[in-house]
């Protein structure tokens, strides 16, 4: 049996203002850069509760997409992209600064997140614009992936990132929000599923059983019972 303690993370700052009740269930949280969701104060805000509940603060960029809340893949110059990618990270970095935080990770969100998994020059582009970064923090990446494999190619430090309140396909990608049954909302599934991936597998949809490792696990905060799950979670795990 896996006894190694577990790295939650949730992605934050997106709106919901349910980070007080979230942050003390946590260990590493994603803040929303102003790209899909978020302003500067409340990454000011979010950032004085991870360091108040010593959680780990990591960077949430996605494709400049407000209005589609970064749910939908871009068709972007790489220019474009690049300008985007690095006006989210200054800003945040300077209400890091501001709050007297320190970056530890960067992760994509949404659909940014998911080509970035499939499209290696697209990954590519990402990981250029965020060069600057390439000693500064951990990048966040799927298992088996384009941007997790061309990282370490290139000497990023990484961390695989599986999903504890999403089902997977039979080739490891998440299924898309838009199926029945993309979520996992039941509290002892979510369980059984990151107990599942603690021991280097997962359960597809289709019924395979497939490696997957992961050195941290997702549950995302704007799951309706998203506390409840949360809280069962840190009861249940380490």
């Amino acid at each position: 049996m896996n006894t190694d303690p577990v790295d939650i993370n949730c992605d934050l700052g997106e709106g919901l203002n349910n980070e007080e009740v979230i942050m003390p269930l946590i260990d590493s949280c994603n803040i929303a850069c102003g790209g899909h969701a978020g302003d500067l104060p409340t990454m000011l805000r979010v950032i004085a509760l991870a360091r108040q509940h010593k959680v780990a603060i990591g960077a949430h960029p996605s494709y400049p997409d407000r209005e589609h809340f970064g749910r939908r893949s871009l068709d972007i110059d790489t220019t474009d992209l690049t300008a985007a990618l690095q006006q989210q990270m200054e800003a945040f970095e300077n209400v890091l600064t501001k709050a007297n935080g320190a970056l530890h990770h960067i992760k994509a969100h949404g659909a940014l997140y998911n080509d970035l998994a499939v499209n290696p020059k697209l990954a590519l582009s990402y990981l250029e614009a965020l060069r600057s970064y390439k000693n500064k923090a951990v990048f966040y990446v799927p298992f088996d992936s384009e941007i997790g494999r061309l990282a370490k190619s290139l000497g990023y430090r990484v961390a695989v990132e599986a999903f504890g309140d999403r089902n997977y396909t039979d080739e490891l990608r998440l299924v898309n929000r838009k199926e029945s049954n993309a979520l996992i909302t039941d509290k002892e599934q979510v369980l059984e599923h990151i107990a599942r991936i603690r021991q280097g597998r997962v359960r597809t949809v289709g019924g395979k059983e497939l490696p997957l490792k992961a050195d941290t696990i997702c549950v995302h905060s704007d799951t309706d019972n998203a506390v409840e799950i949360l809280k069962y979670l840190k009861k249940h795990l380490n």
